[in-house]
This record gives structure tokens, C-alpha cells and sequence, in this order.
């Protein structure tokens, strides 16, 4: 006589608690690495983001004294050539100054154009690189197939 597999004689509830109890083990230690995990992940975001704000933060300030600075030269060089323009004795000298003010502005404007742009270029990279490391670390720990 064949035994019926699915009999009540066969139920050892020895081996079901057993068997619940590996399962809720290993489902305990499975949640435990994932929680690790999302710690770990979530630490690494956050000092992304403190470096982010600190290099923003540094970089608006930065890029303010450039600007700054820009002002200062652009008031100094209007008042004294205001100076200058009251000192003139004629027309042509007038003509002649405004002529050559003229054109050492509009080289100092290119001058500073081109340091603010620097400037900026260099604020963008550092705002962008904590985030960039981040993603670097982040893409080298997925194992590849």
C-alpha cells in the first residue's frame, strides 16, 4: 500500500517550524543588509549635498567679488575720466578723449567678460564634480555581468 503524501499521518510540524523559522531568518538578515545598504547610500547623498551647497556657497561668493571688483574698476575709470573731461581745454580734446575712453572700455568690458566667464566655468565644475564622484563611486560598486 502506497502512502498518501498529502495524509495527516505524514505532517511533522517539527519540520514546518523549522522550515518557517530558516525563512524568517533569512528574510530577517536579507532586510537587515538591504537597511544597511540604503544607510550607507543615504549618508553618501547627504555629504553630496553638504558639498554641493559648500561649493555653491563659495562660488556665489566668488563670482560676487568679481563682480565686485568689475564695478569698482568701471567707477574708478568713469570718475576719472569725468576728471580728465572737466581738465580739457577744447572740443577736440574732448572728442579725442571720449574717442580713447571709449574704446578702453569696451576692452576692459571684453577683459572682464572673459574673467567672469573663466570664473563661472570653474563654479560650475566644482558644483557639478561632488555629484559627479558620487555617480562614479555609485556606477563602480554595480557588479557587471
Amino acid at each position: 500500500m502506497t502512502q498518501d503524501i498529502f495524509s495527516i499521518s505524514n505532517f511533522d510540524p517539527n519540520k514546518v517550524t523549522e522550515t518557517f523559522r530558516d525563512f524568517a531568518e533569512k528574510g530577517a538578515t536579507q532586510s537587515r543588509e538591504a537597511y544597511a545598504k540604503m544607510k550607507a547610500a543615504a549618508e553618501e547623498a547627504g555629504k553630496t549635498i553638504e558639498a554641493t551647497v559648500e561649493s555653491a556657497q563659495s562660488g556665489t561668493v566668488e563670482l560676487s567679488l568679481k563682480a565686485i571688483d568689475a564695478l569698482r574698476t568701471n567707477a574708478e575709470t568713469s570718475l576719472s575720466h569725468m576728471e580728465a573731461l572737466i581738465a580739457c581745454k577744447s572740443l577736440s580734446e574732448v572728442f579725442e578723449l571720449q574717442t580713447a575712453f571709449i574704446r578702453k572700455q569696451a576692452e576692459l568690458a571684453m577683459e572682464q567678460t572673459r574673467g567672469m566667464q573663466e570664473t563661472t566655468r570653474k563654479v560650475a565644475e566644482n558644483l557639478v564634480k561632488p555629484t559627479k564622484d558620487a555617480a562614479e563611486k555609485a556606477l563602480s560598486s554595480i557588479p557587471r555581468a
